[in-house]
C-alpha cells in the first residue's frame, strides 16, 4: 500500500483504503478499481491524497492460496467462494422462483460453519465495504443470526433456521427497480418510500407457498422492520406479535446496516451499531435478544485497536459496566480515556492500518 497525490492517479488502480470526507461520509471505498470518473470527482472534492494497493499487496493476496494466510484471510476466502452461489440464488429469485434446496445447502455445508468460527464478529468487519448486492448483505446478516444463535444457545435445526432466514430476510428486494435499490434508504420518501417498505410483504409473499421453510423463516421475512413498540413497518406490530426469529433478524440486520460502508453514507464503526442497541434495547428493540447480543460482543473487541477522532491510536481496554454503550480505551500505560464520560471523542476507525 502506497500513498499516491491525486493529481498522480490513472484509470485502473485500486484504492486500498477508503476514502472519506472531512464529516465521515464514503466517498470511494477500498476495492474500487479507479476510473477517469472517479478521479475527476476527488479531484473536485479536494481530497490531496489516496492509498492504492502496490504490486505487494496484489502479491499477498496471490498468496492466500498457498495455504499461508492468517485464519482471517482463510474466513475471508470462504466469503469470497459463496459470493457467486449466494447471488445466483438471488437472480433465480428475481426470475420468479426461489431455489429452497440450493438455499438449504448453502447454509449447511458454507454458512453455519463460518457462523461458528472463532473471531467471525472481526472477521465480517473486514468485508464491511462489501456492499453491492443484495445478496452481500443477506450473507452477513445470516452469518450474525448464526452467532447470535450460538450466543443464545440454539440447537442445531434451530440455528441452521435462523440463518436461513437470515439469509432470505431480503428476497422481497429482488422485486426493486434498479434506481430504487441504488438509493439511499434514508433519503427515501413518498412513493418510493412506499415502494421499499414493499419489500417485506414481497418477501413474505415469495416464501408462503414454499414447502420445506418454516413459519418463522417466513415471518421474518415479513416482520424484520417491525419494532416492539409498534413503531416499525409493514403493519406496526408489538412485543409477541413479532415471530422471534425476525426480532433477531431485526438486530443483526441493523448491525450489518451500521456497520457496512455505503458510498454516500456516513462511515461508522462496530461500536456506534453497540451503541444504538444499547440505546433501543428497551424500546424498539427485543432486550432478551439485545442482552447476550451486547455481552458478547463486546467480549469480541477487547483488545482491539481504535483511531479516535482527536487523532490518537489506543486499545480497547474494557467496557465500564454491562450497560455501557462505549469503551474505555487505554492510550498508553499512563492514559485511559472513558469514552462514555466524553461525547466530544468518538471512534472514527475501527482497527486502524
Amino acid at each position: 500500500m502506497r500513498a499516491i497525490s491525486v493529481e498522480d492517479l490513472k484509470p485502473g488502480m485500486e484504492l486500498a483504503r477508503t476514502v472519506v470526507n472531512p464529516d465521515m461520509v464514503v466517498i470511494l471505498s477500498e476495492g474500487t478499481i479507479l476510473q477517469k470518473a472517479h478521479i475527476t470527482r476527488l479531484t473536485f472534492l479536494n481530497i490531496p491524497v489516496v492509498y492504492i494497493k502496490d504490486e505487494t499487496d496484489r502479491a499477498m493476496e496471490a498468496n492466500t492460496s498457498s495455504g499461508i494466510f492468517s485464519k482471517g484471510n482463510a474466513f475471508v476466502k470462504e466469503y469470497h467462494a459463496v459470493v457467486d452461489a449466494a447471488a445466483s440464488i438471488f437472480e433465480e429469485a428475481k426470475n420468479g422462483e426461489v431455489p429452497v434446496e440450493k438455499t438449504e445447502t448453502i447454509v449447511k455445508k458454507n454458512l453455519y460453519p463460518m457462523s461458528r468460527r472463532s473471531g467471525v464478529i472481526d472477521y465480517l468487519n473486514t468485508l464491511n465495504h462489501m456492499d453491492s448486492g443484495i445478496y452481500n448483505h443477506s450473507l452477513r446478516v445470516s452469518i450474525l443470526a448464526g452467532v447470535i444463535a450460538k450466543w443464545l444457545h440454539f440447537d442445531r435445526e434451530k440455528t441452521d433456521d435462523i440463518i436461513l432466514a437470515g439469509f432470505l430476510h431480503d428476497i422481497g428486494k429482488t422485486k426493486f427497480t434498479d434506481r430504487l435499490l441504488n438509493m439511499n434508504i434514508e433519503r427515501l420518501e413518498g412513493e418510493d418510500y412506499t415502494d421499499y417498505i414493499q419489500h417485506t410483504v414481497d418477501g413474505h409473499h415469495m416464501l408462503a407457498s414454499l414447502d420445506g421453510i418454516s413459519e418463522g423463516v417466513k415471518l421474518a421475512a415479513m416482520q424484520h422492520h417491525e419494532r416492539m413498540d409498534g413503531s416499525g413497518f409493514p403493519f406496526g406490530c408489538t412485543g409477541a406479535d413479532i415471530h422471534e426469529y425476525a426480532r433477531i433478524i431485526a438486530i443483526a440486520d441493523l448491525y450489518d446496516n451500521i456497520t457496512t460502508e455505503r458510498m454516500g453514507y456516513v462511515r461508522r464503526t462496530p461500536f456506534s451499531a453497540i451503541a444504538e442497541i444499547t440505546q433501543n434495547m428497551y424500546t424498539s428493540l427485543d432486550p432478551t435478544v439485545c442482552v447476550p447480543v451486547l455481552t458478547h460482543i463486546k467480549d469480541a473487541f477487547l483488545g482491539s485497536r481504535v483511531l479516535l477522532s482527536n487523532g490518537e491510536k489506543g486499545t480497547v481496554a474494557a467496557f465500564p459496566n454491562d450497560f455501557a454503550a462505549l469503551p474505555v480505551v487505554s492510550i498508553s500505560m499512563d492514559e485511559a480515556v472513558d469514552l462514555n464520560e466524553h461525547p466530544e471523542i468518538t471512534i472514527t476507525e475501527y482497527n486502524p492500518r
